[in-house]
């Protein structure tokens, strides 16, 4: 999500997803890195479907706006608390909803860089719980199924940042005002990999993306990315031992394509999922 940099950007393919939700890849992608995990070791969940079952669950598991408050670095500032749910609200089955409104007052500009112009109001909630690749918990996943909006000046997210700095920085799920999914993995300020997929009904249909975060060296982990359980890259750095927040926001503008609409825009969640495992075995 930080965009605004002058970046090396590293796109290793390029994946087509067509109206049956079935890829087609361009070009060949590298395999995760083999993995055998210890039969007694079970995945550990932290977060599932139960957190969006009502405002008491979900407040006991995610916070509202970003962890660094209400701006960042499109022209949508985070409006949501336990009182306050036009922005960020829950819908039927477990479903959470993230809406977009233009304003029609001066708001004044964005507390973060580029400091852009406040043209929305919009919500953003963050886990409580923090990723943390590590000896103790080398491998993580998390994943959700998404209607996401992929109009003009939408720029909606499901990403993991750290907690300490920046970065690193992991993009699940982003899209910058058209159908093209952008997975980034930033391992410096000046330097991301990237993978572009492309999901021309992200917001007709439910798509299911997802990140696998594993440890493969004392510094280096390795993040696997999926969308509809099919392997789209992977990607490596070095964030052994950094926490990162778990963020799921609907941005405007900044690094998306044309200028936002008029009308409202809305962003679906469901089944949230993140588990971690104790212990894995190389190959």
């Amino acid at each position: 999500m930080e965009k605004f940099y002058a970046l090396l950007i590293t796109v290793l393919t390029l994946t087509a997803f067509e109206a049956t939700g079935r890829p087609r890849f361009i070009s060949k992608i590298s395999s995760p890195t083999q993995t055998l995990y210890s039969d007694s070791t079970a995945w550990e969940t932290i977060l599932d479907s139960n957190s969006f079952t009502d405002y008491a669950s979900f407040e006991k598991n995610w916070n509202y706006l970003y962890p660094w408050g209400s701006d960042h670095n499109g022209t949508a500032r985070m409006y949501a608390g336990p009182k306050d749910h036009d922005y960020v609200s829950l819908q039927k089955e477990r479903v959470l909803c993230l809406r977009a409104r233009r304003v029609l007052s001066d708001e004044g500009n964005s507390d973060k860089d580029p400091f852009l112009k406040i043209n929305y109001r919009s919500g953003a909630v963050h886990a409580k719980h923090q990723v943390i690749v590590s000896d103790a918990c080398p491998v993580y996943e998390v994943s959700g199924y998404f209607k996401a909006p992929v109009n003009r000046g939408t720029w909606p997210a499901f990403w993991l940042t750290a907690v300490h700095g920046w970065p690193p920085e992991s993009d699940i799920l982003e899209f910058k005002g058209d159908s093209l999914n952008w997975q980034n993995t930033f391992i410096k300020p000046m330097q991301a990999t990237t993978q572009k997929v492309a999901i021309p009904d992200a917001f007709v249909q439910w798509h299911h993306y997802k990140a696998v975060l594993k440890k493969v060296s004392r510094r280096d982990i390795e993040i696997a990315y999926y969308v509809d359980h099919q392997l789209t890259a992977v990607h490596r750095g070095n964030f052994m031992n950094k926490p990162m927040w778990i963020i799921l926001n609907l941005q405007m503008e900044g690094s998306a394509i044309g200028a936002g609409p008029i009308t409202d825009t809305h962003y679906y969640i469901r089944d949230i999922l993140v588990r971690r495992r104790k212990t894995l075995y190389a190959m």
